[in-house]
């Protein structure tokens, strides 16, 4: 079972950068909002680093409740991945993941000050490992499988800054809040969208927003979320580093290059290849902010 699990992880979730992936979410949103609220002295113990596995976790199940939903099409489509060709084992990912997100309730429950919100994130997460119930309505409709599964990025938005707001006594509702239950959904939703976003010589059988609705106008749809995204990458960061908006500007506009180039060639790059790129860069910018106003102030 451990060197079926090893090659699961390897190949569907490689387990340190996805810990580091938890780390990175968890903590963009959670000092990003206290430097925006004027709190530079920070009180971080064991609940952070419950928080930040938390979020690995979620996202762990998340993972193996999609491969299991896509069991059947992956041994059509995508036969070579570790569950369709029966390298590993379904109960092997049910064990584990059973495992996992036991310890993570458990941690939460004895040490962190969000349960419910835990609870609310968690039952999100069991609503779309379902379909809400409603599989022969949502798994046949792309866009309707976006519109109910995408909101998860909101909800773990929404479990960081509860946890954040209540730990330093702070109001729900501000800017800094609202922006950061954005700031990470939009990221996700965009390479949601450009990862089922083809060139037409490049489409299979597997749907995709290309071949629903042409290549053009799926990546135009998809500059304009990047659009929106940055404005509230601003926002959050405009207070403390203007070199950081500067910085942001200009990715923006590098990856909005990149949409326009696709629309008038799709075939020279694969599109989510670039937004994975650009994403990167701009939630580096993101953490970098954060560094250099802790280390030097205000710029």
């Amino acid at each position: 079972m451990f060197k079926r699990l090893h090659i699961y992880f390897k190949e569907r979730y490689p387990i340190l950068p996805r810990l580091v992936l938890g780390g990175i979410v968890f903590g963009e949103i959670h000092f990003i909002i206290l430097l925006n609220e004027g709190i530079t002295k920070f009180q971080i113990g064991i609940q952070e680093f419950i928080g930040a596995f938390t979020v690995f976790a979620f996202l762990l199940w998340l993972r193996i409740a999609d491969d299991l939903k896509d069991f059947e099409t992956d041994k059509v489509l995508f036969p070579d991945r570790p569950l369709a060709d029966g390298r590993v084992y379904k109960k092997d990912v049910v064990i584990i993941c059973a495992i996992v997100e036991a310890v993570a309730l458990v941690l939460n429950f004895l040490f962190l000050n969000n349960f419910v919100f835990c609870m609310i994130l968690y039952f999100y997460g069991y609503l779309m490992s379902k379909w809400f119930f409603q599989k022969a309505k949502i798994q046949p409709s792309l866009p309707l499988a976006l519109v109910t599964h995408n909101p998860v990025q909101m909800f773990v938005n929404l479990y960081i800054i509860s946890f954040t707001v209540i730990k330093y006594q702070l109001p729900f509702v501000t800017i800094a809040t609202v922006m950061a239950l954005w700031t990470l959904y939009f990221p996700a939703l965009i390479w949601e969208v450009s990862r089922k976003i083809k060139a037409p010589k490049d489409e299979n059988d597997y749907t995709t927003y290309s071949k629903l609705f042409g290549y053009r106008k799926s990546t135009r749809f998809v500059l304009i979320l990047t659009i929106v995204d940055i404005i509230t990458n601003i926002i959050l960061v405009w207070r403390l580093n203007k070199i950081s908006v500067a910085v942001l500007i200009l990715l923006v506009s590098w990856m909005t290059w990149k949409f326009v180039q696709f629309i008038k060639d799709p075939e020279q790059f694969v599109l989510v290849d670039k937004v994975e790129r650009y994403t990167y860069l701009q939630e580096s910018t993101m953490l970098l902010t954060i560094v250099v106003f802790l280390l030097v102030g205000k710029i």
